[in-house]
């Protein structure tokens, strides 16, 4: 029969044994959990980016519409004036 020593040796080495076993799992599900955040995180960043062009095409076309719009008036104040004036006498030569 084993000594009072050898089975408290033994159960001290089978506690770690399953002491480090657990910490291997517990290191590896904390990196998956490290890599699913820094994966969230990228996606955020992205669709910020992504944002933010969506912003600035916006400001663009608004402009341009704004331009077209100035230009189409601009266009029609033209025509009214080129319309309304009286036909010139051209010179007999």
């Amino acid at each position: 029969m084993a000594s009072r020593t050898d089975r408290f040796k033994k159960a001290a080495i089978k506690a770690a044994k399953t002491a480090r076993k657990w910490a291997q799992t517990a290191a590896r599900e904390a990196d998956r959990l490290l890599a699913e955040a820094q994966k969230r995180a990228k996606t955020e960043q992205r669709r910020k980016k992504v944002k933010a062009a969506l912003r600035r095409t916006a400001k663009v076309l608004r402009a341009a519409g704004r331009a077209a719009i100035v230009a189409g008036i601009a266009a029609g104040i033209a025509s009214a004036r080129e319309g309304n004036r009286a036909p010139t006498k051209k010179a007999r030569r």
